[in-house]
């Protein structure tokens, strides 16, 4: 099978969507499908180019034997809601324009976020007359509206209407979540054409580790208690909640909150620790993916954190299942929902109500206070990470692809592998 992708975000990138894509296409590729992906130079979070990347029209690399066409764009951080916006129609443009040369592809997929890929997919799809499934990996403009970055009006209602036409358009949708699911079938797709193929893992990856010792001394982590958050630092993440426990715990000096990673909302956050003299919370900038497995070496507990909105309970952030194949038990603090439900089947840590602070630097005290607690999560964790293995998931995502590919989307529910049982912890062996 030949799969054209677009994507905005692609390694060196670290996101949730770079990741998830890279890692699923590379399955693919060791099954002997294609895979062309189409995306932009990596420039995520910060708006900059990263080292050795120019913003040329086209550009042409492989990846892991995937075949990458890097397109220009209108480069921006990510913040601010016109700069963002022109960062994605431009890729819209120049990936729709990319999509139309090279071998005919058998399916075109693209993800959201950002949503205007798959704009650009839909159109790709049917100007080369190639079914188009649509990942969809955020309910976007949802989402924008639920963090505050817009609020509503024409050009948001608008936008709603044209996310419902490429559900309706596409051979298949594939949701990340149950609740993203039921979201499209309640507002009238057929249910029997989304098949759910959650976020997860590459356990091989990753694997329980003694602390890096040069890095604790680096950061001042040494003898420390450490909460780490790992990923973006953005207005869905609501990290000033954070902020607001570490203020509680400041006297206890066994205790640090380490935000690793970077965000529209890094430096806000950093000022404001700084005004409030929080010397408990250590801003680390975002680390390559493959210094991912030290930085989780020195986290006594992983941190996952949202906003306190009911869309957020449906999300399944990727950093819980990273944390859990890592050997470090999760404290969440979201909306009740589908990551709370799979932190209790797994038994791989803690959950708390979320943009709650008193809760959240109990929680913290009370899992510093039982190691034995931390630990036997750990364990559980670590025996539940293969039932979340990316390569299940990317088995499953190529079913529905072939499926798309034969003009039978509309069976794509039906595909339901059976999710494999636990295995333990996984062997460190690359695809």
């Amino acid at each position: 099978m030949n799969i054209l992708f677009l994507t905005e975000n692609f390694p060196p990138e670290t996101n949730a969507a770079a990741s998830r894509v890279f890692e699923r296409a590379c399955y693919w590729v060791k099954w002997k499908h294609r895979v062309t992906v189409i995306t932009q130079a990596p420039n995520f979070p910060e708006g900059r180019l990263l080292q050795d990347y120019k913003n040329r029209w086209r550009q042409v690399e492989e990846i892991s034997a995937i075949r990458v066409i890097r397109v220009k764009t209108y480069i921006a951080p990510n913040r601010g809601v016109v700069r963002r916006t022109l960062d994605f129609l431009s890729f819209m443009v120049t990936g729709f324009w990319a999509g139309l040369s090279g071998p005919k592809p058998d399916v075109v997929v693209a993800t959201s976020p950002q949503f205007f890929a798959a704009v650009a997919g839909h159109l790709v799809a049917a100007l080369r007359r190639v079914p188009f499934v649509f990942e969809l990996g955020d309910l976007w403009p949802a989402s924008i509206a639920a963090v505050g970055a817009v609020k509503s009006n024409l050009a948001l209602r608008l936008t709603e209407k044209l996310e419902l036409h490429l559900y309706r358009r596409s051979e298949a949708v594939v949701a990340l979540t149950v609740a993203f699911k039921e979201n499209l079938v309640g507002r009238g797709i057929a249910a029997e054409k989304i098949a759910v193929v959650p976020n997860g893992v590459d356990t091989w990856r990753y694997g329980p580790a003694d602390k890096d010792k040069d890095l604790a001394r680096e950061w001042g982590l040494e003898g420390r208690f450490v909460v780490g958050y790992v990923g973006t630092h953005g207005m869905a993440h609501a990290l000033t909640n954070v902020l607001d426990a570490a203020e509680r715990l400041k006297d206890r000096d066994s205790i640090r909150f380490l935000l690793a990673g970077a965000g529209a909302e890094r430096d806000r956050l950093m000022a404001d620790a700084e005004r409030r003299g929080l010397k408990n919370v250590i801003f680390m900038p975002m680390q390559p993916k493959d210094a991912m497995g030290k930085v989780w070496s020195l986290c006594d507990v992983a941190l996952v954190h949202l906003k306190n909105d009911p869309l957020f309970a449906g999300v399944i952030p990727s950093k819980i299942f990273e944390a859990i194949a890592s050997g470090v038990p999760v404290l969440l603090a979201a909306p009740k929902g589908e990551a709370s439900r799979i932190i209790a089947e797994d038994g791989a840590g803690l959950h708390v109500a979320p943009e709650d602070p008193a809760a959240l630097a109990d929680a913290v005290l009370e899992l510093e206070g039982d190691p034995s607690r931390c630990k036997a999560m750990a364990e559980k964790g670590l025996l539940a990470a293969p039932t979340h293995s990316r390569e299940h998931q990317a088995r499953h995502m190529a079913q529905v692809l072939e499926m798309a590919a034969a003009g039978r989307g509309a069976e794509a529910s039906a595909l339901t592998p059976q999710k494999p049982e636990s295995l333990g912890p996984a062997i460190k062996e690359s695809p």
